[in-house]
């Protein structure tokens, strides 16, 4: 397949697969060439498409930037074909489809858990596992599960999101697989769910993260660049990596907190989604390498 992605014909090709030999996505899953997660290198460059699953199809001033499957699939083959990026975080819909596509031959593939805290809705905190578990991720060959743990202050339902996480990062690491916490304190202000991402904020939630689960063994975090990221990455002893987020209409002032934040002992990489697929100037490659230089030099 081309770095252009999937095409008319290669799409047509991936929907008749799914209606007429879905079984094949097992096979593929099988078959797939697997590597080491930090093989040969010290950072990694992970692309997320996860958002979707949750509703959140926005992207700067775009609030269907992401609606489009097939834009989304040639985006994320066009990702994946860069030299320096490592592999995808994503929900079993987008990682099946890529397996369908040939597209994550030799990569780390992270399954996305908990996609049930839908964005805007009345429920956002309940972060219901609705999406992998432990024990598909490990069947599919897949190399870890990522969970989202937003620790909402006024929210009662936080405590049932915080006894699935640990479940989870337990039933993970059992199978040797890594654990991918991504942790906030929360709350709703004017009836949106709303991050503290001061250093404290992210000081407590790193703490909290970071306590889940009968073990700490397999467990990497996935936090955001924030202000005095020294004070952030001196709260852990796990690996880290950086969460890219929407860099709005800013994308060079996010660029450059991610060069200094990578210098950090502690950071592994960057895990990065809206910000490279879909670009202010819509040049996926070149934003692509743009991350992967900034691994390279840090």
């Amino acid at each position: 397949m081309s770095e252009a992605g999937p095409g008319e014909a290669g799409y047509r090709k991936l929907i008749e697969t799914r209606a007429r030999h879905p079984w094949r996505i097992a096979e593929a899953a099988a078959a797939r060439r697997r590597r080491s997660l930090m093989e040969k290198r010290e950072q990694l460059l992970i692309i997320a498409a996860d958002h979707p699953a949750r509703g959140a199809l926005g992207v700067g001033n775009r609030p269907l930037a992401m609606a489009s499957r097939v834009d989304l699939l040639r985006r994320l083959c066009v990702a994946l074909a860069r030299p320096g990026v490592d592999g995808v975080l994503a929900t079993p819909d987008v990682v099946e489809d890529l397996l369908l596509l040939g597209a994550l031959e030799g990569k780390v593939v992270i399954g996305s858990m908990n996609r049930g805290g839908v964005h805007g809705t009345a429920f956002e905190f309940d972060d219901r596992f609705t999406a992998y578990d432990a024990a598909t991720i490990a069947r599919m060959g897949l190399d870890g599960g990522k969970m989202l743990c937003r620790i909402g202050v006024d929210e009662p339902a936080t405590a049932a999101t915080l006894e699935a996480c640990g479940r989870a990062v337990t039933e993970l690491a059992a199978r040797g697989l890594v654990a991918m916490v991504e942790p906030f304190w929360s709350r709703r202000v004017e009836g949106a769910v709303t991050h503290d991402l001061s250093p404290e904020g992210v000081i407590r939630a790193v703490h909290v993260g970071q306590g889940l689960g009968a073990t700490s063994a397999h467990t990497w975090l996935k936090i955001p660049v924030v202000d005095e990221m020294e004070r952030v990455m001196a709260a852990t002893t796990l690996p880290t990596l950086l969460l890219g987020g929407d860099p709005g209409d800013a994308p060079d002032l996010a660029y450059a907190a991610w060069r200094k934040a990578l210098r950090l002992p502690g950071v592994r990489g960057l895990v990065v989604g809206r910000a490279l697929l879909y670009p202010s100037d819509d040049d996926v490659a070149a934003a692509v390498d743009t991350a992967a230089a900034m691994l390279e030099a840090a």
